[in-house]
C-alpha cells in the first residue's frame, strides 16, 4: 500500500485502511474500490491523506503499535463518555458517581499489553478518520503515544496505568464548554479564548472526584497546555513544576494533533511534526521530545517520498535508530513514469541517495 493526498486519488483506486467514523466504526473498508463520488464525498468530510493498494506496493503493510479491534473499542468507550457529557452535561456531583477509573483502566490495559508486546516501538499510526471524529480518535492517538514515551522511560506498571488513564482523559473538560464554541471550526475571538481554557479546570474537576482515578491522571487534564518556559495555562507554571505525565501528553498531544487531517488547516507529516517539536525544546520537555524522537518512523511504512535523485519512492521498511534511513521501493522515475520492475533502495547503505520530503 502507499498514501497519497486526497487530490491525487483516482477512480478505480483501492482503499488498503479502513477508514473511521467519530465512534470508532468502519465508515469505508479497505478494499473498496474508490469513485469519484467517494473521493469528493472524503474530501469534504476533511480527509486529506488515504491509504491505496496497488501492484507496485501490494506487499507493503504498517504494522500497527495497537490491533484494529483494541483501536476501535478504545474509540467507542471514548465516544460514548464524550458525547454523553456534551449531549447531558452533566453536573460535576452526578459525573463523581461514574466508575470511569476501572473503565479506562481496562481501555488502557489492552492499549498497553499491545504495546509491551512490539520487538521495536516505533510509532506508525496510520488509521484513516474523518475530520469531526478527530476528538474521539485523538484522546487515544495520544494515550498511545504517552505509553510508548512510558516504556521508553522505563515506568513501573502503576506509572503506566496513571499516565495512560491521564492521556485518554486528558481533554474532558472540552465537554463542559457551550456546544457551539468547540465544535466552532474558524479563528477563536480572545473572549473564546478564555472561556476554552477553562477546560483544563474543568476536566481536572471531572477526574479529581472519581473514586478510582488517581490524582497523577487528573493533573493530565489540568496541566497539558502548561509549556516549560512558563508561556503556557491555567497557572503558567514552568520546568518541574508541571508534571512530568501532563508533560508527556504535551508532546503526544502536539505531534498527533499537527499529523491529524483538521478543516482549518493541512495535516502536516510526521517528518514536519518532528522538526516543529525538535525546535520545541525549552517551550516543551527537550528530553522528552528527544526520547520521543527516537521512538518514531519520520518517515512511517508506506509513505510516498521524493529522493534527491528525483525518483519517487515508498517507504518500505524502517529501523530504530535510522529515521532518516528506510528502505524505499523506487517506482517512478524522474520523469515521473512508473517503472516497470520497481527495485528497493537501502538508505542506511546508500548514503549518496536522501530523502528531500514526503509527497
Amino acid at each position: 500500500m502507499r498514501k497519497v493526498h486526497i487530490s491525487h486519488a483516482k477512480s478505480g483506486d483501492v482503499l488498503a485502511v479502513d477508514l473511521f467514523a467519530a465512534n470508532g466504526s468502519v465508515l469505508l473498508s479497505r478494499g473498496v474500490r474508490l469513485t469519484s463520488g467517494y473521493i469528493r464525498s472524503l474530501a469534504q468530510k476533511g480527509v486529506q491523506y488515504i491509504y491505496i493498494d496497488d501492484k507496485q506496493t501490494y506487499d507493503i503493510r504498517p504494522r500497527p503499535l495497537i490491533s484494529p479491534t483494541v483501536r476501535q473499542q478504545a474509540v467507542k468507550k471514548v465516544y460514548e463518555t464524550m458525547t454523553a457529557l456534551i449531549e447531558q452535561k452533566k453536573l460535576l456531583s452526578r459525573v463523581s458517581s461514574l466508575d470511569l477509573g476501572k473503565e479506562y483502566e481496562k481501555v488502557f490495559k489492552d492499549i498497553l499489553d499491545y504495546l509491551l508486546k512490539q520487538e521495536d516501538l516505533l510509532i506508525n499510526l496510520s488509521d484513516l478518520v474523518i475530520s469531526n471524529g478527530y476528538f474521539f480518535h485523538h484522546s487515544v492517538n495520544v494515550a498511545t503515544i504517552a505509553g510508548v514515551i512510558g516504556i521508553a522511560k522505563g515506568y513501573r506498571p502503576q506509572q503506566l496505568l496513571d499516565l495512560g488513564i491521564g492521556a485518554l482523559l486528558f481533554d474532558i473538560g472540552m465537554t463542559q464548554l457551550p456546544d457551539g464554541l468547540w465544535r466552532k471550526k474558524g479563528v477563536l475571538t480572545e473572549e473564546e479564548k478564555e472561556i476554552v481554557r477553562r477546560h483544563t479546570y474543568l476536566g481536572f474537576e471531572l477526574l479529581r472526584r472519581q473514586r478510582n482515578i488517581s490524582l497523577f491522571s487528573a493533573h493530565c487534564a489540568l496541566q497539558h497546555h502548561e509549556r516549560c518556559d512558563g508561556s503556557g495555562y491555567p497557572r503558567a507554571l514552568s520546568g518541574d513544576e508541571i508534571h512530568e505525565y501532563a508533560r508527556i501528553v504535551a508532546i503526544a498531544d502536539v505531534f498527533d494533533a499537527l499529523t491529524s487531517a483538521r478543516y482549518h488547516r493541512r495535516q502536516y507529516s510526521p517528518h514536519e511534526a518532528a522538526e516543529y517539536l525538535s525546535a520545541a525544546g525549552g517551550i516543551l520537555d527537550y528530553d522528552l521530545i528527544k526520547l520521543f524522537l527516537s521512538h518514531i518512523a519520520i518517515y512511517p511504512v508506506a509513505t510516498t517520498v521524493l529522493l534527491n535523485t528525483g525518483h519517487v519512492g515508498v517507504v518500505s521498511q524502517v529501523f530504530p535508530g535510522f529515521p532518516l534511513r528506510p528502505i524505499v521501493r523506487v517506482i517512478k522515475n524522474p520523469a515521473g513514469e512508473e517503472l516497470k520492475s520497481p527495485y528497493e533502495i537501502d538508505l542506511r547503505k546508500e548514503m549518496n541517495i536522501t530523502i528531500v520530503k514526503a509527497v
